[in-house]
């Protein structure tokens, strides 16, 4: 298929692949709920591409992809060669095409937006499964082994990204996790309805074709010291992510009932998925109190992020009776991709916003029966730019429900067997890396470096991979500098 004329975007509409039915969602349907375009609908959609001298999509994009370049490809069906294109900037690239907040990315930031943005997301999607089902795989044949070592702690996407790198640099990656699977969060997180967990064992195949190594369930300062893997590798990357949820020290956040978000996500991607039998604990969660059923029940979720629209499209496949979305600020102000919150107002979950949590009440035996809540209106900005959510006196009210996930977000914790190894931390949690006369994303310890959410605290999944990506780079590159001193 042939470039079409500039201006097809006015004759082709924006078009989203097709979405399982609200009725089957509603109903417990945790398939992905964007289907896949065939190849007819990924060539027309990337026929609305204007191949901007500027690409605003590629900037925004935070690993830079190549957008314009592999949406032309698609429409010449040169899927392999679009593949390679999308792997050249982006390890991950069919796990962002679907868990990236398009919206608010290469999207949000496309020339046609006022028209309809050009659906990339969902091309990339189509590029990578295409041509991973053709029996495509990265090509390592030219890529001679350096011969070294680097172990990479945490197979969450910064982990997964600097391997990857790792491996296209001839350097032996041998991943560590103290879960069953890899992925991280991705794995355990994201629910399916937006990341099928297939799609990160398919990943796992093609990483381990690239001669990278998995030892799971493996925890690091428990199972295995950092002296002996210092021992052992040439340099260690540390992509330990961000596990400690925020407290908002919420009197009655204790009742029975009440349940931070992400041992909620993760409990459930272990039902959901068959892999959790036998109940296993929670790692990084140290209360291992049975979670609540929520079938029949309200839920009330606070917060209003990403996390928070997967807490509440979660119940809602769970069969919960009612669920509700509490946030402080208005709409506009949601952090969270807003079309995930189309898509959980359309699966029936209700949203109170300029809500402020006071307290978490209690009903017998300590349950939790509700939420005190006050209303709010924003007021100046704060330190980060954003209005403050200021609570109107007089205003407060009980909330009921049932259950009550919290998810005001996570942070990185800094690991202890990072500090017995020198690495300097900030009191946040996150580890200092790249200071002056280091390299980037370097620590405090020459041969430790570190990325993604550990780093930054909690952010997108696409940016955890940047930064993995771009640690390998600076590993590999004091990996020459070392080998270079030792041959002088």
């Amino acid at each position: 298929m042939s470039r079409k004329q500039p201006f097809q975007f006015l004759d082709l509409p924006r078009q989203m692949p097709p979405r399982i039915p609200v009725e089957a969602r509603v109903a417990g349907d945790w398939g992905e709920l964007y289907q896949r375009f065939d190849k007819a609908e990924a060539q027309y959609q990337a026929g609305r591409c204007l191949d901007c001298g500027n690409p605003y999509c590629s900037w925004k994009c935070p690993v830079h992809n190549a957008i314009p370049q592999w949406l032309q490809l698609v429409q010449e069906d040169r899927i392999h060669e679009a593949a390679t294109l999308c792997h050249s900037t982006n390890p991950l690239p069919e796990v962002c095409g679907r868990v990236c907040p398009q919206d608010r990315l290469c999207e949000g930031s496309c020339t046609l937006e006022e028209f309809g943005a050009v659906t990339i997301g969902a091309v990339e999607k189509y590029i990578v499964d295409t041509a991973l089902a053709t029996g495509w795989t990265p090509d390592l044949d030219h890529v001679p082994g350096t011969g070294k070592r680097v172990a990479v702690i945490g197979a969450g996407p910064a982990g997964l990204a600097c391997a990857d790198r790792l491996a296209r640099a001839g350097v032996q990656a041998v991943v560590f996790d103290r879960y069953e699977q890899i992925g991280g969060l991705l794995q355990y997180g994201i629910p399916n309805f937006k990341l099928d967990k297939d799609v990160i064992a398919r990943r796992r195949a093609v990483l381990e074709g690239m001669g990278v190594l998995f030892r799971l369930g493996m925890e690091v300062g428990r199972d295995v010291s950092v002296d002996s893997l210092l021992a052992d590798f040439d340099a260690v990357f540390a992509g330990t992510g961000a596990y400690r949820y925020t407290d908002g020290g919420l009197p009655g956040q204790d009742l029975k009932g009440v349940v931070p978000a992400l041992p909620f996500l993760v409990h459930n991607s272990r039902i959901v998925t068959g892999s959790d039998p036998a109940g296993r604990p929670i790692a990084g969660w140290e209360d291992q109190t049975p979670l609540p059923d929520v079938s029949g029940k309200r839920v009330l979720v606070l917060g209003g992020g990403d996390t928070g629209m997967d807490c509440v499209r979660s119940a809602i496949r769970l069969g919960a009776a009612r669920v509700t979305c509490a946030y402080r600020r208005d709409e506009a102000s949601m952090p969270g991709s807003a079309r995930e919150v189309a898509n959980a107002r359309e699966e029936g979950v209700r949203f109170l916003f300029n809500r402020q949590p006071l307290s978490v009440e209690a009903g017998a035996d300590d349950e939790v029966i509700g939420v005190t809540m006050v209303e709010t209106a924003l007021g100046p900005a704060d330190a980060d730019g954003r209005r403050r959510a200021e609570a109107l006196a007089g205003s407060e009210a009980l909330i009921e429900a049932d259950v009550v996930i919290i998810a005001f977000g996570f942070s990185p914790s800094m690991p202890g067997w990072l500090q017995a190894a020198g690495v300097e931390g900030r009191s946040n949690g996150r580890i200092i890396t790249g200071d002056p006369g280091r390299l980037p994303y370097q620590t405090s310890h020459e041969r430790i470096f570190a990325g993604g959410d550990a780093v930054r605290g909690a952010d997108l999944v696409v940016t955890a991979v940047a930064e993995g990506r771009d640690a390998a780079a600076s590993i590999v590159q004091y990996l020459a500098n070392t080998h270079a001193r030792n041959a002088a």
